[in-house]
């Protein structure tokens, strides 16, 4: 069976582009104008690949992978950013947020095309599949089940507390802006300020106790990082 591929642009030139050279490749391909068409239509047809630009009407790139991400159905469908943004603030954003990959415009066809494939290849994000139980020292994070213990001793985390953790043990020695947190964790539609961030890792270091507090580190003014206990 072709795989189905969801291409989302506000341009109706690259949605006629893209979508001819991806059919003569064999792809089924489906088109959205805006975000909130693309997420309507990722809900409904559950696309195997998903091709979106950033600055759309409606809902944004970031909303929509976002909105992707916090339904089962849809969250573990690879998307590969293709837009006009070029800065690396902007892919590092993208790639964060979970994208599979990130193509500045203009487009080259062959590339793309190379990148979708290597995207079915890779499938889902290595953090996204990825549930084994994580170690650091004596403390264990099980993403399976929603649970961390320090040696025997199981620890209670609220629902946030604990996706804050496993977020960034995912990541470790990689820092993870304010920002990026907020939007993965709370998401777009929601308004929190970085105080309620902060908050919370104080939260959760006061949970790891002070042997392993100092597994979340705070880099001032920048975000937080996780890394292995020595």
């Amino acid at each position: 069976m072709a795989k189905k591929i969801l291409i989302v642009d506000d341009e109706q030139d690259i949605l006629d582009l893209l979508q001819f050279n991806l059919e003569a490749e064999g792809y089924d391909v489906l088109s959205a104008a805006d975000g909130n068409d693309a997420l309507e239509i990722a809900r409904s047809e559950v696309p195997d690949l998903i091709i979106l630009d950033i600055m759309l009407p409606g809902k944004d790139g970031w909303e929509v992978i976002n909105g992707l991400k916090q339904h089962s159905q849809t969250q573990h469908i690879p998307v590969i950013f293709l837009t006009a943004k070029d800065s690396e603030i902007d892919e590092t954003v993208g790639l964060e947020l979970g994208a599979a990959d990130y193509v500045v415009k203009p487009i080259r066809i062959r590339s793309l095309i190379a990148r979708v494939k290597a995207a079915f290849r890779k499938g889902p994000t290595a953090a996204e599949e990825d549930d084994s139980v994580l170690r650091f020292g004596d403390v264990a994070i099980e993403p399976a089940n929603y649970s961390a213990k320090i040696g025997d001793r199981p620890i209670k985390f609220t629902k946030k507390e604990f996706n804050i953790l496993l977020y960034l043990a995912q990541r470790p020695g990689r820092v993870v802006s304010r920002d990026i947190l907020l939007n993965k964790i709370w998401g777009y539609d929601v308004v929190v300020i970085d105080r309620t961030i902060d908050v919370h890792i104080r939260k959760i270091r006061e949970k790891l106790g002070p042997r392993h507090a100092h597994l979340i580190e705070t880099l001032k003014g920048v975000g937080y990082r996780f890394k292995k206990d020595e």
